[in-house]
């Protein structure tokens, strides 16, 4: 009986890595896919060829499948399921048609990443492939010769080559996906048309959902102190520039950069490709190789940076961030202040939206109020059992309108702050409605748009390029034409 698959549809949340794709890296370690090599140089540069020419392929043993300059071998499949099932994956439901056409898929979008000259810098792979290695480890408990063994490896030279080369062809097929869909976008009429088209009784329902603000006192740090962290910088920097002392080691051996301080306080950051907060990068990209920045400030405290290479766009940098102390009557006054607050909001003197635009330290809230934003959807609305777990802990027992007491929150560096807490509208469990919904239905209609185009692109580009499938993999019920038939 023919094998039935409908291609895995993992290309829904395009804004993602592809649902297994990540799962797939651990899987392929055990065997990387091979690609065809081309016998005229003139081929290998990154230049339009006509894809559907196989005269430099070479026979393979075991080749289940050719994707232009990909190949799929027979083993992959059975291997596949055993390394998802490893790593915790229920495969009841993959079935193997399925499996090989979500590996077709990735090849094709890799081929022609590579045929569109979509490049990706050897440093941003290397760097996937030390924070995965850092991730397995985990699992070894820090043992790179269990881990070596585990992925049947006979050094760690090789077993990172072949996670480079798989971390290539992964990121190629997302960055392919990614350009076919940049630039799509949906009208208002648009998301009307798609709401329209649903059948009332299949429209989508939404949990329940919730709009919270807060108000937030953070003890105050005196003068002196900001002054003193100030003024140990500066001593760091004329120790560094008069004395010839190392900036890494005083990196190891003073900052308070939980993230970077046993690197020597090392960060590579990229003009195009925003990774630390807005004064921090202003900074870095001010200097000059080898320049020491003045102490400034940030959300974090104050820090010094050191430019140490520039590499087009990429900055090699080390920091040392040290940050003010707060005092235990610091500590007591912002409590004590966010009380008398709440006294005056049950006391009906002033309302909990004005006390928030008067009194609230967090600046990104007080000016609407204290409503939180949904970092998801951007908007105001909290989807019940998607909150965060400690936002929802400290709410579950409000009720609408009612205000929490002061509560203490501490950050993973120590730093405290006191809040209160005010469910300020509830929305029940409901079926989709086109106002109240409309942002949540506009991401629907913009995705099944994005869908469209992934497979319109996926029908034309399978035309022109160079498909064979071989042995009982023939037999599967594609959706797409990878049989060309």
């Amino acid at each position: 009986m023919p094998l039935k698959t409908n291609n895995l549809r993992y290309i829904i949340n395009l804004t993602k890595v592809l649902g297994i794709s990540f799962v797939l890296l651990f899987v392929n370690l055990g065997y990387a896919q091979e690609i065809i090599e081309d016998t005229a140089e003139v081929e290998k540069a990154n230049k339009k060829v006509d894809t559907t020419k196989t005269k430099n392929a070479k026979k393979v043993d075991g080749v289940a499948a050719v994707v232009g300059d990909y190949i799929v071998l027979d083993s992959d499949i059975d291997k596949t399921f055993l390394q998802l099932k490893a790593q915790g994956v229920n495969t009841d439901e993959i079935e193997s048609c399925q499996l090989f056409g979500k590996l077709l898929e990735d090849k094709l979008y890799a081929h022609h990443a590579i045929q569109d000259s979509i490049l990706i810098p050897d440093s941003e792979i290397r760097r996937n492939v030390d924070y995965q290695i850092q991730q397995f480890l985990q699992q070894t408990n820090g043992s790179m010769e269990k881990l070596l063994a585990v992925y049947n490896k006979e050094d760690e030279a090789s077993f990172r080559e072949e996670m480079f080369e798989i971390n290539k062809a992964n990121m190629l097929a997302q960055r392919m996906q990614a350009k076919i869909v940049e630039e799509i976008e949906i009208t208002p009429e648009e998301v009307r048309t798609f709401f329209k088209k649903i059948p009332e009784e299949e429209r989508p329902t939404f949990g329940t959902e919730l709009k919270v603000a807060q108000i937030v006192a953070e003890p105050k740090i005196s003068e002196e102190e900001r002054q003193k962290v100030i003024d140990r910088l500066k001593q760091f920097k004329a120790d560094i520039l008069e004395n010839g002392a190392s900036f890494r080691s005083k990196a190891v051996l003073y900052s308070e950069d939980p993230g970077s301080a046993s690197r020597g306080g090392k960060y590579t950051l990229n003009r195009k490709k925003p990774q630390m907060v807005k004064e921090f990068r202003e900074v870095a990209f001010s200097l000059q190789e080898g320049e020491i920045s003045e102490p400034f400030k940030s959300d974090f405290g104050y820090h010094i940076i050191m430019l140490e290479k520039i590499r087009g766009q990429e900055y090699d940098v080390a920091h040392i961030l040290l940050s003010p102390k707060v005092s235990s009557a610091a500590v007591k006054e912002a409590k004590e202040r966010l009380e008398g607050v709440r006294k005056k909001i049950t006391d009906s003197i002033i309302s909990f939206s004005d006390a928030a635009k008067e009194v609230s330290d967090e600046k990104e809230t007080r000016n609407d109020g204290g409503q939180l934003i949904n970092p998801t959807t951007q908007d105001y609305n909290f989807e019940l059992t998607r909150m965060d777990p400690e936002l929802y802990a400290q709410i579950q027992n409000l009720k609408d309108g009612e205000i929490s007491l002061v509560l203490r929150e501490e950050d993973r560096t120590g730093k405290v702050k006191f809040k209160l807490l005010r469910v300020t509208d509830r929305i029940d469990e409901h079926t989709a409605d086109y106002a109240r919904d409309y942002l949540k239905i506009k991401q629907l209609a913009l995705e099944e748009k994005k869908i469209k185009a992934i497979e319109d692109w996926q029908e034309s580009h399978i035309v022109d390029t160079y498909i064979k499938i071989s042995g009982d993999y023939r037999d599967c019920d594609f959706t797409g034409n990878w049989l060309k038939k």
